[in-house]
């Protein structure tokens, strides 16, 4: 028997409190949001063979960001008693920003990242590239860089406050 196997194991937790602390943990590249809140997490559950399984969806296909957030759950599932657990990918239907909760559009904007309109919204008739400035509010606004931090944001420059801004895109 290993070290490891021989250390205790904390008590399996039930799925629906498994659930909330998967939840909880911070996206690796906008760690302002959730998992939950960026829509990655699409449930958490028993499969049929009995093991808890976390389904998530990346934003992106081939997401640098997934080995990372793979390891958060299943540091989640092992410290909830389901250290057998698994993280399964499902890529459709596709991650689209309107999987973003309101909650995760006001911290990203309380965080000076502006967040991204509905995919399927009217384009409104509006100067620059349109995303509100989430430090002054102004919509005259122009793209500077269509590359930001992470694969997913741009950035955008305010010609209200003169602010350079990172703007999640629509997707």
């Amino acid at each position: 028997m290993s070290a490891a196997e021989s250390r205790p194991q904390p008590p399996r937790l039930a799925a629906d409190l498994v659930r909330a602390r998967v939840a909880a943990v911070p996206d690796p590249e906008l760690p302002v949001v959730t998992l939950a809140e960026l829509g990655v997490i699409r449930s958490v559950g028993l499969a049929p063979d009995g093991l808890l399984e976390v389904v998530v969806t990346p934003t992106y296909l081939g997401c640098p960001a997934m080995p990372v957030i793979e390891a958060g759950i299943r540091a989640v599932l092992a410290a909830c008693g389901h250290a057998d657990g698994r993280v399964r990918q499902v890529l459709a239907p596709p991650w689209s920003t309107d999987r973003i909760s309101s909650e995760g559009r006001r911290k990203l904007a309380e965080h000076g990242i502006a967040p991204p309109g509905a995919v399927d919204a009217p384009v409104a008739v509006r100067l620059g590239l349109g995303a509100r400035c989430p430090h002054c509010g102004s919509m005259t606004t122009r793209p500077q860089s269509a590359f930001g931090a992470t694969r997913c944001q741009a950035i955008v420059f305010c010609t209200a406050c003169r602010e350079t801004f990172a703007h999640l895109k629509a997707m």
